[in-house]
């Protein structure tokens, strides 16, 4: 690909991904009620989301033990505790993976 190519690539995927964001705003404004099913998925899907990429990211340690299983384990229950302790998403992101990275280095 020459550089007209990534650059337009670049700004067919910016059209694309803004129009979907703001589908939603356009199809409900001026006070339309959204549909029950939306309403539904909007409340249970966060959760189902976070339950999938939990799984996705644990996923080998139950195979491998000894390479990532347990740093990953351990990362794991130190964000958990870390977001407990201060509610804050950002801090307990970055928190697991530097218990993580350190882990996987040290052990």
């Amino acid at each position: 690909m020459n550089k007209n190519e990534i650059i337009l690539a670049i700004l067919v995927s910016a059209v694309i991904t803004f129009s979907l964001r703001a589908l939603p705003f356009v199809a409900f404004r001026d006070g339309r009620k959204m549909p029950e099913e939306l309403v539904y998925l909007g409340k249970i899907l966060p959760s189902a989301i976070m339950a999938v990429l939990i799984v996705y990211c644990l996923k080998s340690a139950v195979t491998d033990w000894r390479g990532t299983g347990v740093p990953e384990l351990i990362a794991a229950e130190v964000t958990v505790i870390s977001y407990k302790w201060k509610h804050n998403t950002l801090f307990s992101i970055v928190s697991g993976t530097v218990c993580n990275m350190l882990l996987l280095r040290l052990m």
